[in-house]
């Protein structure tokens, strides 16, 4: 009897342990495109409030997960008529934060994320957003959206490790004459950046998911 509760122990961990990446809604990451030059000069700029915005990250594997933060280093919005028509975010890759529950081998896992097998900080110190597009509504034809709130879809360049990709994302957004504020919540394939590493499922339980969730709060103030 006593054996039959530890094997239910012991499986009822294994499957608590088991970490799927966080829900939310997909993206995919496609060729990069041309901003339009003549959105450049549309709007009024909103400044980036590099204290309030935050960029949060999440990674799995079968065993566990990890989450971390960078911080924004610059970035600014335009705004015409109460809508956003462009703006450019640049996150310092060398700000990366572990914020994991548990704070065993936080600095060994910080050094490694910022190595060659990940970002490769030393050479790609900065990662970018540029804003390509901003559509009312989100688009719901071939999905259910996980961030019901959502107002607006955005499409952008996300520029990581010197690779850049166009990707699309629903996000909520509020335009006052003060400030503007943009909340997302989506999941990226970290492989189409190449960052590869242990991305091979034979690895077993030192694989790591390729999906990486990412939760952006950004505020601009004008």
């Amino acid at each position: 009897m006593k054996k039959t509760i530890l094997a239910l122990g012991v499986t009822a961990l294994f499957f608590t342990a088991c970490q799927d990446t966080p829900k939310a809604d997909s993206t995919e990451a496609t060729d990069a495109q041309t901003v339009d030059s003549s959105d450049l000069i549309k709007g009024v700029t909103y400044n980036a409030d590099l204290t309030q915005s935050s960029v949060k990250w999440t990674g799995t594997k079968p065993i566990g997960q990890h989450e971390g933060t960078f911080t924004l280093k610059s970035g600014s919005l335009l705004v015409a008529d109460n809508n956003v028509t462009g703006g450019k975010f640049v996150f310092d890759i060398n700000s990366l934060t572990i914020i994991d529950k548990d704070t065993a081998g936080t600095s060994k896992l910080k050094g490694h994320l910022l190595s060659p097998d990940f970002f490769d900080a030393a050479q790609f110190p900065e990662a970018s957003f540029e804003i390509t597009n901003v559509t009312t509504g989100a688009d719901t034809a071939d999905k259910e959206l996980v961030m019901k709130d959502a107002t607006h879809t955005i499409t952008g360049n996300l520029t990581l490790k010197g690779i850049t990709k166009s990707i699309s994302f629903p996000a909520k957004v509020s335009v006052t004459d003060a400030n503007v504020t943009a909340d997302a919540n989506f999941n990226i394939d970290r492989t189409q950046w190449q960052l590869v590493y242990g991305n091979d499922k034979s690895l077993g339980d030192k694989f790591i998911r390729p999906t990486v969730n990412i939760v952006l709060h950004l505020v601009a103030n004008k």
